[in-house]
């Protein structure tokens, strides 16, 4: 479920990484993180199992420039793929805004590709939502194998609504971005269509880095996405001619909205950016999360978090969770998280981790876990009720 921080003009979306295990979901995040750059990606956290590579999730925030006025920032989050983590996978595919299907290519594994594409249709029923109408982009991974199955096949067998498909090699990074930048767009066009990213807040002139006159199109959006890239440049960019004639406009700044120059016949604030812009900390899975009484607490666990104080973000995820539980009702915490469907076991084990001196980076993302977990579960509960008058 994507969030709108209207203060910030940015647009949180969460997209997941589905598909059997060892499919390549994690090797494509990665790839993906060393290809972004630094200043537009945060931490990745990733919490591995012996009998696979994500049992949790894997969570990188990348921050794609603007579109309509707005910052966006995509949540990449990988499910693990055994059958018996399935509840996993519930839980991070609840609020998801799209799918990456990373299919793999192997003959021996059509079986599990089957399994996870009708696990995943499951999943999404569960929640209302039917597939078909649900962003969705499949990639065809471990294309160097040399008995990979024709595409023509796997189309036959995992794609018949035709839905945008890339063959990948996750190793390599092949078509890996391709596939990122088509979730991407076919995510805002849904929001779009469900009127969530806001429209912009004036006619501005078109600013050439963005690639495009309109920073609706899609050809515009792919362009933003690779301007974060290294060592790439926008696929789209400002005839030459055009730009040899029009006057220069200022690049923004990062810490600055990207807005047009004050123009003599509009009111507009000082040429300073907004108070709230100023510095402030990327909108995160969790304060995407938190229903609006929790919100701080939120923050205040992910700042630890990105600040590497890893017990001061597990003592802010235990006092946001006492909180969050408390809306259940009175009673212990064992039966708050009883009357929530909270795993018993993971309050257990994030009270043990507050109670340690040192604490490990697993350790502060498993937190945030449990946090999120509480979280998605008072949404799905309708947990705060609404004040009535």
């Amino acid at each position: 479920m994507s969030s709108v921080n209207l203060v910030a003009r940015e647009v949180a979306v969460k997209i997941v990484f589905y598909g059997p295990g060892l499919s390549g979901k994690t090797t494509s995040l990665r790839k993906i993180y060393e290809t972004v750059r630094p200043a537009h990606r945060g931490e990745m956290m990733s919490i591995a199992t012996e009998g696979d590579r994500t049992l949790f999730f894997d969570f990188l925030p990348v921050k794609v420039e603007r579109v309509n006025d707005c910052t966006v920032r995509l949540a990449l989050y990988t499910v693990p793929g055994q059958v018996f983590y399935n509840s996993t996978r519930k839980l991070v595919l609840q609020g998801a805004d799209g799918v990456v299907f990373v299919a793999d290519s192997q003959p021996e594994m059509m079986d599990a590709n089957r399994e996870s594409l009708a696990n995943l249709e499951e999943n999404l029923l569960e929640q209302g939502i039917r597939l078909e109408r649900f962003p969705l982009v499949i990639q065809w991974n471990k294309r160097d194998i040399p008995k990979a199955l024709p595409v023509a096949e796997l189309r036959a067998a995992l794609n018949p609504r035709n839905v945008p498909d890339y063959e990948t090699e996750a190793l390599s990074g092949r078509g890996v971005l391709d596939a990122l930048k088509a979730i991407t767009r076919l995510v805002i066009q849904d929001l779009r269509i469900k009127r969530i990213v806001p429209p912009p807040r004036a006619a501005t002139p078109a600013i050439p880095s963005l690639g495009s006159p309109k920073a609706s199109s899609g050809g515009g959006l792919e362009a933003q996405l690779s301007q974060h890239l290294a060592g790439r440049t926008a696929s789209v960019t400002a005839p030459a001619a055009a730009t040899a004639s029009a006057p220069a406009v200022p690049r923004p700044s990062r810490s600055m909205p990207a807005i047009a120059p004050p123009q003599p016949q509009v009111q507009v604030v000082p040429a300073v950016a907004p108070p709230a812009l100023t510095g402030q900390r990327p909108l995160g899975p969790a304060s995407a999360l938190a229903p609006s009484d929790l919100f701080d607490h939120a923050r205040a666990a992910e700042g630890a978090f990105s600040s590497g104080d890893y017990g001061t973000c597990i003592q802010a995820c235990l006092d946001a969770t006492r909180r969050g539980l408390a809306f259940a009702g009175e009673g212990t915490m064992g039966a708050q998280a009883h009357l929530l469907r909270v795993d018993g076991a993971d309050l257990l084990r994030l009270q043990t981790l507050a109670a340690r001196s040192s604490n490990r980076v697993d350790d502060a993302a498993f937190a945030l876990y449990v946090l999120m977990q509480i979280f998605s579960r008072l949404h799905a509960a309708g947990l705060p009720a609404p004040a009535t008058e």
